[in-house]
């Protein structure tokens, strides 16, 4: 079935008012990873006023919406992530979050909002689906395990199909969307080292195992395990991100702790990379007389978009925007726990450009002064609603 591009464009402009308005309810009331509880009662409450949809609570701070169409037909979900950071906002606008130290500070509130966008559109299409659409409002996306596998664990992918996700993407400008086959987000794996030296007086550090400067040394040589022991053609990413030590300008503490990341995509890696820090750990403790302890913690699987599936919603998008405004997607080392639903039904994730420069919408994600561009949101509506009517419309 090709889309009606003339009546899509009349029924999104018809919510984006309301789209926004969802937007910016969201980003003033943020609530973080297994906390969404006023969220989604927001979120069940708006889908409830929609009429003709099937609602529950999968888990205490998620949403599942279906849509049982006018004649079977496959199952399809959409997925839509609602949580916010642990981030104070810098921005000045009228719809600041009120929530002091939390923000939406990478989209989500603009998702949910596409999601219950979509809802409401198809919800007065039913007679043209033939099959059926589940809407899931997901929690706690930003923190592992995730809502994604919990949400899976308890049943709302059994018998779907296909699944689909979107990602306002600020790096990308507004009017943009980017869409990859294959490898697209890597897996977001974390790890802890412990440095247990012997801590003195600085002024006589030859009387310590000072665990600040053999820290330092383990930062700088687990560049090694990418930049020496990976092949360049595979992106790898390690990152020491926190090294915390000492509390007095005179004193050499007894240890040093540090954090960080390691995004790849290859299975194999997620096993090689963490045998390698380890030996350099060891290595340079035990050449300094310190101690360690060692963890590490697979993340995320990495987002693999199907290539079937890509190809279609692809020429979905073609057919909707034209194909000079879809492009091709580059691969992220950002993680998404979008890979859980991708185990269980093939499955594409893509991005919908937010950035503006020319409004000053520059900032990255996770930072206190992200926002969106919303000229994205009807963008990311109009995509859901065209995939739907292509792949279950009579």
């Amino acid at each position: 079935m090709s889309v009606n591009l003339e009546s899509l464009d009349a029924l999104v402009e018809r919510e984006t008012e309301n789209v926004v308005k969802w937007r910016r309810y969201l980003h003033q009331n943020p609530e973080r990873s297994f906390e969404e509880e006023k969220t989604a009662q927001f979120v069940f409450e708006t889908l409830e006023s929609f009429g003709g949809l099937e609602l529950s609570r999968p888990t205490k701070t998620s949403v599942l919406a279906k849509l049982h169409g006018a004649a079977p037909g496959p199952v399809i979900a959409i997925r839509a992530d609602m949580d916010a950071l642990p981030i104070t906002e810098e921005n000045n606008f009228e719809f600041v979050s009120q929530n002091p130290g939390t923000m939406h500070a990478c989209g989500h509130d603009g998702h949910t909002a596409m999601l219950l966008g979509t809802a409401k559109i198809l919800s007065g299409l039913k007679d043209q689906i033939h099959g059926e659409v589940r809407f899931i409002f997901q929690h706690a996306e930003e923190l592992t395990p995730g809502g994604a596998q919990e949400l899976v664990d308890v049943g709302v992918m059994q018998g779907v199909d296909a699944v689909y996700g979107i990602h306002l993407w600020s790096p990308l400008e507004v009017g943009k969307i980017a869409i990859r086959a294959g490898a697209f987000m890597a897996a977001p794996d974390e790890f802890w080292v412990t440095i247990q030296g012997k801590g003195g007086h600085a002024a006589q550090p030859h009387y310590t195992v000072d665990p600040v400067v053999i820290g330092a040394q383990v930062v700088t040589n687990l560049q090694h395990v990418v930049s020496r022991n990976m092949d360049p053609l595979d992106p790898v990413v390690l990152s020491v991100t926190q090294f915390h030590a000492g509390t007095a300008h005179n004193v050499i503490p007894d240890k040093v702790e540090l954090n960080g990341t390691v995004r790849s995509f290859k299975a194999e890696l997620r096993t090689e990379v963490p045998k390698l820090m380890e030996q350099i750990i060891k290595g340079i403790t035990e050449a300094h007389g310190a101690t360690y302890e060692f963890r590490y913690e697979k993340g995320y699987r990495p987002v693999i978009n199907d290539e079937q599936v890509t190809s279609t919603v692809r020429e979905t998008l073609v057919e909707i925007f034209g194909e000079e405004i879809v492009i091709e997607g580059e691969q992220h080392m950002g993680g998404e726990d979008f890979s859980a639903y991708q185990q269980k039904a093939p499955g594409v994730f893509f991005n919908v450009g937010a950035g503006n420069v020319e409004k000053g919408i520059v900032y990255p994600h996770h930072h206190p002064k992200f926002t969106i561009d919303e000229a994205s949101l009807p963008m990311g509506v109009k995509s859901f609603v065209g995939i739907v009517l292509k792949t279950l419309g009579e």
